[in-house]
C-alpha cells in the first residue's frame, strides 16, 4: 500500500526541468517576432494584454502598443469614459495629429491645466468660434501663474499670439523636423489658407518614434488600440462609441466565443459600413 502523503508537493530544480539546447544559428538580436493580430494589423512582438480592470487601461494599453504588442481596454467601466481612454491613446504621439485637443480666449489657465493633464500634452492650440488658429498656451506661457491665480486667469490673457511659426495642411516630416530645428520650438500648429487649424505635430513625436521604433501605429501615425465590447445590454452603444474615438479592434469579450450571441454581434458590426475599418475578434483568449 502506497503510503506517501497524496498532498504532498513535488519539489523541482532548475536542472529537473531544464531543456537541453540544440544548435542554432539565429542571434537573438535578429530575430523576427512580428506576427499578424488581424486581418489589417501585425505586431512586431506577439503580445496582447488582457482586456481586465486589473490591467488595461490607457497607459497599459500606450505602454503596449509602444513596445509593439496591443492593449484591449477592459468594459468594466461605463462607455463614455471607455471611449476617452482609447481617445487618449490615440491622442498620446502621432505623426501628425488630425484632431488636436484645443482651447478658447475665454477658457480658463486651470481648464486648460486640467486638459494637459488628462491627455499628458504640454500646450494646446487656442481657435475661435470658427476653428481659425489665433494663438497657443503651454507650460512656458503658464508657469508663472499663481495656483490660486489660475482659476480667474483667461486664457486670451495668458496665451501667446499670433503670429506663430506654424505650417500648411501636407507638410512632410522633413521639412516639420527642419522647422523644429530651425526655430526651436515643439509644438508646429498646421493651418489651412484662411488660417484655420487642420492639425498639429509635435517634437516629441519624433522622439518616441526613436525611442519605440517597433511601437504598433496606424496608417495616420497613431497608436493602435482595442477594446472590449459585449454582446447585450449596451454592446451595441458601446461599440459605436468606441467607433467614434478611433479604436482599431473591437474585441466582443464573453467567456465563451461560441455562442449565438457572439456571432451575432459580430455580424451586426461587419454589416455596418461605419465599422469598415475597424476589425472584429470574438470571444476571449480560450474561445
Amino acid at each position: 500500500m502506497d503510503q506517501r502523503d497524496p498532498f504532498a508537493f513535488t519539489g523541482l530544480t532548475y536542472d529537473d526541468v531544464l531543456l537541453l539546447p540544440a544548435h542554432t544559428d539565429v542571434i537573438p538580436s535578429e530575430a523576427e517576432t512580428t506576427s499578424r493580430l488581424t486581418r489589417n494589423i501585425s505586431l512586431s512582438i506577439p503580445l496582447v494584454s488582457a482586456a481586465m480592470d486589473t490591467v488595461t487601461e490607457t497607459r497599459m494599453a500606450v505602454a503596449m502598443a509602444r513596445n509593439g504588442g496591443l492593449g484591449i481596454l477592459h468594459r468594466n467601466l461605463s462607455i463614455q469614459d471607455q471611449a476617452e481612454m482609447a481617445d487618449r491613446v490615440k491622442r498620446s504621439e502621432a505623426g501628425m495629429i488630425t484632431n488636436p485637443v484645443t482651447t478658447t480666449v475665454d477658457a480658463t489657465v486651470a481648464e486648460v491645466d486640467a486638459l494637459c493633464g488628462e491627455y499628458r500634452v504640454s500646450g494646446l492650440p487656442v481657435i475661435d468660434p470658427k476653428g481659425v488658429l489665433v494663438g497657443i498656451i503651454t507650460n512656458r506661457d503658464m508657469r508663472f501663474i499663481d495656483a490660486t491665480a489660475r482659476a480667474t486667469t483667461r486664457v486670451g490673457d495668458a496665451m501667446t499670439r499670433m503670429p506663430l511659426i506654424t505650417g500648411p495642411v501636407g507638410i512632410s516630416r522633413d521639412d516639420a523636423q527642419a522647422v523644429f530645428a530651425k526655430h526651436k520650438i515643439e509644438k508646429l500648429p498646421l493651418v489651412d489658407a484662411e488660417g484655420k487649424l487642420t492639425g498639429l505635430i509635435t517634437v516629441k513625436d519624433f522622439d518616441k518614434e526613436e525611442q519605440y521604433p517597433n511601437a504598433t501605429k496606424d496608417d495616420a501615425g497613431r497608436l493602435r488600440v482595442g477594446a472590449a465590447i459585449g454582446f447585450f445590454g449596451d454592446g451595441w452603444q458601446r461599440a459605436t462609441a468606441l467607433l467614434e474615438a478611433g479604436t482599431d479592434v473591437l474585441v466582443v469579450d464573453t467567456a465563451n466565443g461560441d455562442s449565438r450571441g457572439v456571432l451575432e454581434m459580430i455580424a451586426k458590426i461587419k454589416k455596418d459600413p461605419a465599422f469598415a475599418g475597424v476589425d472584429v475578434i470574438g470571444g476571449n483568449v480560450a474561445t
